[in-house]
């Protein structure tokens, strides 16, 4: 392994500017839907359906192809940070499943008072969720890069991506790269297939574009990635 390059976790910070602006901006979302608009609550649960469902594979991932093997290369100080990041992710996962069921309740009865239970448990994931990835980004970063591979890495990105449904895959990249940096974003490019490569990014931004009018009322929703 010493001669293999080690994993360039620039698109980690994609990933995250893009679970802190959707969870973030989620609890307005739900709170401007009208009480017994079920047409506006369905669009809102589904949006919420799909950033829980990348916030799952994105932790899977972790739990998978990092965390063991940063406990079996990284001695103590990896062993301290590990065991943070798999707390972390349990607790949330915790609050991302209350916020499943309120979700799943509010789409059908489309009540204020289950839209405002919704909202609590938005806010208290995002809470967590904030507190987590600056952790990540300030401990645990720096040890992958030091102790797991690149092709470690793309495994874990390609297992990721492998069952989510093919036509949300150019969304979820174009919701990465909304506020990504244009280096990193043209360097994940030229990583993928070369017959995809001259058309992903226009793909994938017009796919988010089309996805945040039906969400937001503009492609252009509220940069709120930077960290806290």
């Amino acid at each position: 392994m010493n001669n293999e390059p080690y994993a360039d976790v620039r698109d980690m910070y994609l990933a995250h500017s893009m679970f802190r602006r959707e969870i973030g901006l989620a609890p307005d979302l739900v709170r401007g839907v009208a009480s017994g608009d079920a047409e506006r609550a369905r669009i809102v649960a589904d949006h919420l359906d799909l950033v829980d469902t990348v916030l799952r594979h994105h932790h899977h991932g972790e739990d998978l192809h990092l965390w063991p093997r940063l406990l079996t290369r990284g001695g103590p100080d990896a062993a301290a940070v590990v065991r943070v990041m798999e707390d972390q992710h349990e607790a949330i996962e915790r609050a991302n499943g209350e916020v499943r069921d309120r979700s799943a309740t509010w789409r059908v009865t489309v009540d204020p008072e289950d839209g405002a239970a919704l909202t609590d448990a938005l806010r208290r994931l995002l809470d967590l969720l904030v507190e987590h990835l600056a952790v990540e980004e300030d401990q645990a970063l720096p040890l992958i890069e030091k102790h797991i591979t690149a092709a470690e890495w793309g495994q874990m990105v390609a297992e990721g991506g492998a069952d989510l449904a093919p036509e949300h895959m150019a969304l979820i990249f174009g919701m990465m790269a909304y506020e990504g940096d244009p280096e990193t974003v043209r360097d994940i490019v030229a990583g993928m297939p070369p017959e995809i490569r001259p058309v992903i990014a226009d793909l994938a931004a017009q796919a988010f574009a089309r996805h945040a009018v039906r969400v937001y009322g503009t492609p252009a929703p509220p940069r709120t990635g930077a960290r806290r």
